[in-house]
């Protein structure tokens, strides 16, 4: 079981050299660099599918008189993206078995492999067959990095400050989108937009981060619950003085939560259901309610996809141009949403641990819903005007659907965006954590694969009222935040979490229909107030 993680004694190892905050900060330095790749992965192909060269090479459409790109074969778009969110979901299951089995570093270290192998033959792509393959490819590498990456972060972490560590790395997360965009910005003057450089350096660019990942990973510490789990009991013991302090206050806590996890381990080995299928229908669970768990992160996942923010990310600049932007303006907007999207991260770190998950997620879809809802009858208000030849009122309204875009991305960066990723990284029993992280990275890639497949039919057919189907999806995401499936976590240890479970109501499905119910009645009623106010 050990084939692939180090002594953690060595003199070399990062552990030896520091220890507490300082050892917790490294931690979440090379976790925050998983997630950098991971955001700059997302905001990549947003830059690529405005490349001419891109365009023409793999068939997806011609420019018109103006020179922007026209996009004639909308399926094959959305399959080029959508492919990838299915090797993510290979991946994820794949490194989620790897990573319990083997070590979540070992994990770390195949996840970044793969993915150089995969952003190398993507970044070389000569034609539609070669560039669907390598982003299946790609794809899984990145669900192995996504299925292990947040489940190692949050078991060295402190109980108590784990929430605030994970929407750290979210920030980071974010940053990589930016610095996407910002690159594709960059090589789009290069031959004045028309060069393969404008779509193959981006792409090439993400070997940087992983690089970096592949060689660095085999000096950090491994999870002192899976040290445990794999009988490398001083091993663990040791990580956990390094990460808790030894003196003072600290006396004793180590020692404490290494017995902690050994109780909590020999409790779960009663458990038999640890398969996939098991996990997925709670079989063989008893009182863990395994089951519960696996729904609560895939659905908290797909919601967050289709909650707007995928569609703002690999969509902004056409949103903006509804709003009635030009096409250098809109480049401009949309940029520095991205850098205001990346700030607004910020605020997670500081409430999450505080706040708890759950209130998070309540008012961000209060506030996402409503911020949705505007935007669509702004743009509509936006385009009528133009119609009519009031170009002066039409910026008024672009102006104003634009704020309310800034608005939508500020929220949910600020809760949406990491509670889905932090709960698969606490509420699962330790012998199945990484397993169970992965449901979340199943749940995410089957949340954008469906979206970004869908994505350009929706925006070609019905324009700014895409955002009314966001705004319905925030209005029934409402009730997650009280649903029986979900524990309220605020500063509990990730190991006490079975017993909130096992204190679940017996039919958590029943109460969860009679919310969404209470929803959609009140979302019926909003919607003839929006049609009312979107039109002309």
């Amino acid at each position: 079981m050990g084939l692939l993680t180090v002594d953690q004694n060595k003199s070399w190892m990062v552990a030896s050299k520091l220890q507490k905050r300082s050892l917790l900060i490294a931690v979440n330095c090379l976790a925050g660099m998983s997630i950098f790749f991971f955001g700059y992965d997302q905001g990549l192909m947003g830059g690529v599918n405005q490349s001419t060269d891109y365009i023409y090479r793999m068939g997806l459409g011609h420019l018109d008189e103006d020179g922007s790109p026209v996009i004639t074969e909308t399926l094959l778009q959305g399959g080029i993206m959508a492919i990838f969110y299915l090797g993510t979901l290979v991946g994820c299951l794949a490194g989620g078995a790897f990573g319990d089995k083997y070590g979540r570093i070992g994990t770390i270290g195949l996840g970044a492999a793969w993915a150089i192998f995969g952003a190398s033959l993507q970044s070389a792509a000569m034609n539609r067959s070669w560039m669907l393959g390598s982003r299946f490819v790609n794809g899984i590498g990145t669900g192995i990095l996504n299925g292990i990456v947040p489940a190692w972060a949050s078991e060295l972490a402190d109980h108590t400050s784990r929430g605030t560590f994970i929407a750290m790395e979210f920030t980071l997360n974010i940053f990589g989108v930016v610095v996407a965009y910002w690159i594709a910005y960059g090589v789009s003057f290069v031959n004045n937009g028309n060069s393969e450089t404008r779509w193959r350096f981006p792409i090439a660019f993400q070997i940087l981060p992983l690089l970096f990942l592949l060689f660095v990973c085999w000096a950090f510490p491994e999870s002192p619950r899976w040290l445990v789990k794999a009988g490398r009991n001083q091993e663990a013991l040791y990580i956990l003085e390094r990460l808790r302090g030894t003196e003072g206050e600290d006396s004793g806590v180590a020692e404490a939560e290494y017995n902690d996890i050994r109780n909590v381990i020999e409790l779960e080995k009663s458990s038999e259901g640890t398969s996939y299928i098991h996990m997925l229908f709670g079989l063989k669970s008893g009182k863990l309610h395994t089951g519960r768990r696996v729904q609560l992160v895939i659905w908290l996942q797909i919601i967050q996809c289709w909650t707007g923010i995928a569609g703002v990310t690999m969509y902004g600049p056409t949103i903006f141009h509804i709003a009635g932007f030009g096409p250098s303006k809109t480049q401009w907007v949309a940029g520095l949403n991205n850098i205001f999207y990346m700030f607004s991260t910020l605020i997670c770190v500081v409430t999450i641990d505080r706040i708890g998950r759950r209130r998070t997620l309540y008012w961000g879809s209060v506030g996402q819903a409503i911020s949705m809802a505007l935007v669509g009858g702004l743009s509509r208000g936006g385009l009528n005007s133009r119609a009519d030849g009031n170009t002066g009122v039409a910026n008024q309204w672009g102006a104003a659907a634009a704020s309310m875009v800034y608005l939508y991305t500020f929220i949910f960066g600020a809760t949406w965006l990491t509670v889905p990723w932090l709960y698969p990284a606490e509420i699962f029993p330790i012998h199945i954590r990484a397993k169970g992280n992965s449901w979340g990275v199943v749940g995410w890639s089957i949340g954008n694969g469906t979206l970004t497949l869908v994505l350009p039919y929706i925006v070609s057919a019905i324009n700014e009222k895409m955002m009314y189907i966001f705004a319905a999806v925030n209005v029934i995401s409402i009730p997650i935040g009280k649903t029986p499936y979900n524990p309220s976590l605020l500063a509990e240890k990730p190991d006490q979490v079975n017993h909130q479970y096992m204190l679940c109501t017996p039919n958590p499905t029943r109460e969860l229909l009679r919310r969404w119910i209470c929803c959609l009645r009140l979302l019926h009623l909003g919607h003839g107030m929006l049609r009312g106010h979107s039109q002309p």
